[in-house]
């Protein structure tokens, strides 16, 4: 039986890949260049699954998916908070002293600050985390250095110089889980997240008549974004999170009521998955 796949958007070692293989440790790992090309390969049932990261506790959302996801026709079917750990990577031989250098993505860096004021390295951005590590790696020169994780670190034999130099403690990303096929989570799951889509219509209070439901009905709704689409600015769209199951009969009514103010087939439910564990912790 051939092993199952799941997607990540960047390169090996990168936190999505590290991501991918803690919550699925026995499917195989596959780089996705774009966020593109890995929706393009979870619709084709190229592979499984994707991890992709949505959202971080410092920088924001991802922008990207919010994009990406209303059209992409897949599914979450789950979600996972991960701890970011940043790790100062370098060949062997090199040491605090020799680096000048320090490659990584422009979050991980800006992340990174402190240490580097520090050590006063000139930093240099890339597109990709584990991309810096490797090309660090490939260049085996003691004076770049990389910011990354510990699984690069290993993929691409690189060692740690100083470990966990991220700025804050409590750097956190949390990724969700895209599938081709909808599944949602049964309602008697202990705590459930529904997310969904939807662009209210164009009326005075709109969108505070349509989140009225959702009040009323005791639905605790713990994100909600906007974003202009098709180029336009009068076209907004909002995505949600909200606690409970839309099975539920509380959170039935709310939909029900925001669906009344929404633009005809805009309300689109994306997700009805398992609450991780670190929302406990919240």
């Amino acid at each position: 039986m051939a092993k199952k796949k799941i997607i990540f958007q960047g390169e090996p070692g990168a936190n999505s890949d590290l991501a991918a293989r803690h919550v699925f440790p026995a499917y195989e790992p596959v780089p996705g260049k774009t966020f593109e090309d890995c929706f393009t390969a979870i619709s084709k049932g190229q592979v499984d699954l994707g991890m992709i990261p949505i959202e971080n506790s410092i920088a924001g959302r991802v922008a990207d998916i919010h994009h990406l996801m209303p059209d992409a026709g897949l599914h979450i079917v789950g979600e996972y908070f991960m701890p970011v750990h940043h790790q100062l990577l370098a060949p062997k031989g090199a040491t605090l002293k020799t680096i000048k250098t320090v490659e990584s993505h422009v979050h991980a860096l800006g992340q990174c600050r402190k240490i580097i004021r520090e050590l006063r390295l000139n930093a240099v951005v890339h597109a990709d985390t584990a991309g810096s590590a490797r090309e660090v790696s490939e260049a085996n020169d003691i004076t770049r250095a990389s910011i990354a994780t510990r699984l690069a670190a290993k993929i691409y034999g690189l060692k740690i110089l100083k470990a966990d130099i991220e700025d804050e403690e409590n750097n956190t990303t949390r990724f969700v889980v895209l599938s081709p096929k909808k599944s949602w989570a049964p309602a008697t799951t202990k705590k459930v997240v529904t997310t969904f889509v939807f662009q209210v219509r164009n009326i005075p209070a709109a969108l505070y008549k349509a989140l009225g439901g959702f009040a009323t009905n005791g639905v605790n709704m713990t994100k909600l974004e906007s974003y202009m689409v098709g180029g336009s600015f009068s076209a907004t769209q909002f995505y949600a999170d909200v606690e409970g199951h839309p099975d539920n009969p509380a959170l039935q009514r709310a939909l029900h009521e925001l669906e009344y103010f929404c633009k005809k087939d805009t309300l689109r439910i994306l997700g009805v998955y398992a609450a991780h564990k670190f929302r406990d912790t919240l």
